[in-house]
């Protein structure tokens, strides 16, 4: 079945905004790592293995990011929509932008604590806005996302509710692999917990107040209001 121009041109813009907030989530998750209180929750795990063994943060986050995707195959089952098999495609895409934006960030000196905290606060807004611009256009999600978003299809409460508590369990198990790898708290603090407690809440306030999103929203549906598909 052929598609119309205006859909063509929705479809295309919705991937264009879905590419852009997964670049933003990796500056974000970056931003948040270099301000050494902590790196973020969604980062949390790779980021002790990171700190314990050869491979780079991106290179863990990709493994896990595939567990990730594992999870919303068994929670959606039929409702898994065959597209979101993309996501292994914006796996490698994300985990690659991760250490290339590391890279990019290692110019910058954090000495003081206000600076950190600057850092941090800063990161988690970037990384808020970076989730929320990713799900608004209803297309594919960077992993993490996606299993974020197919607990709250589930269990039918709200995509950052579900994103506090994901991210705060996320802490909880990088905590455990820390103090079984070094016998101690590595990678972890209390950058970690402010952003397990904030990134998920600023998602509240973008998708409420920032117009931007919804209009990225509104590209999902044709001209009669019905829901368009991701392809």
């Amino acid at each position: 079945m052929g598609y119309s121009v205006g859909h063509k041109r929705r479809l295309a813009l919705r991937y264009l905004f879905f590419v852009l907030g997964v670049a933003i989530n990796s500056f974000g998750i970056a931003l948040i790592t270099k301000a050494a209180l902590g790196t973020s929750p969604i980062t949390s795990v790779a980021y002790v293995f990171d700190l314990a063994f050869p491979p780079t943060l991106g290179e863990f986050t990709f493994v896990m990011n595939l567990v990730f995707i594992g999870s919303q195959i068994v929670l959606l089952r039929r409702d898994f929509q065959p597209i979101q098999l993309l996501q292994l495609v914006v796996n490698v895409v994300f985990s690659a932008l991760i250490d290339v934006s590391m890279s990019l960030l290692d110019m910058l000196d954090l000495t003081s604590v206000v600076s950190q905290a600057a850092a941090l606060l800063a990161g988690c807004t970037v990384l808020a806005f970076g989730i929320a611009v990713e799900v608004a256009p209803n297309v594919i999600t960077v992993p993490g996302e996606g299993l974020v978003r197919a607990i709250s299809s589930v269990t039918r409460r709200p995509f950052g509710s579900c994103k506090v508590a994901f991210d705060v369990s996320l802490a909880l198990l990088a905590l455990v692999c820390s103090f079984v790898f070094f016998g101690e708290v590595r990678g972890l603090g209390a950058g970690t917990v402010v952003s397990a407690l904030l990134v998920g809440r600023i998602v509240n306030l973008c998708n409420r107040h920032i117009p931007f999103l919804k209009s990225i929203a509104a590209l999902s549906r044709d001209e009669a209001g019905a829901p368009e598909g991701a392809i």
